[in-house]
């Protein structure tokens, strides 16, 4: 992963993991156990769907760029699709505290999305490739015409 990838994802996945683990904490001390246990899973669940995203996305970038903005738009709309569908199949769960799980994966996706948007705000990136810098050998003009 380019250092660019990998400072976005950290600039993500990190305030992503705070959120949550006081998500975590907050719900334990409201619902118990399964509260935490709830809202642990939320968190982990979206870090997750938002990271193979973001995975995704960067390789999309780098083999079709023409693609690149409406991958990201469907890719969005997906990865949200998905998580209400995982809110409703766990709505009547008892391993743990379904409301906990909810606002555990509602509050990661939204700090996700905030953390990943602010990272590309801030990230210096080109959008005219520079030409590389002459190097010291005087370089072979090119021929011109045919050489017969």
């Amino acid at each position: 992963m380019p250092s660019n990838d990998a400072r976005n994802l950290l600039h993500t996945a990190v305030p992503t993991a705070a959120v949550g683990v006081i998500a975590v904490a907050v719900s334990g001390v409201v619902a118990g156990g399964k509260g935490a246990l709830g809202a642990g899973i939320g968190t982990l669940l979206a870090i997750l769907f938002m990271g193979i995203g973001l995975y995704v996305l960067q390789r999309t970038a780098k083999t079709l760029p023409q693609l690149f903005q409406a991958m990201g738009l469907m890719l969005y709309v997906a990865q949200l699709l998905l998580l209400l569908i995982f809110v409703a199949l766990f709505k009547n769960t008892s391993l743990f505290n379904p409301k906990a799980f909810a606002a555990g994966l509602i509050l990661a996706t939204v700090v996700w999305m905030a953390a990943q948007a602010r990272a590309h705000m801030k990230a210096k990136i080109f959008y005219v490739d520079p030409e590389p810098e002459k190097s010291e050998k005087p370089e072979k003009p090119e021929k011109s015409g045919s050489s017969s």
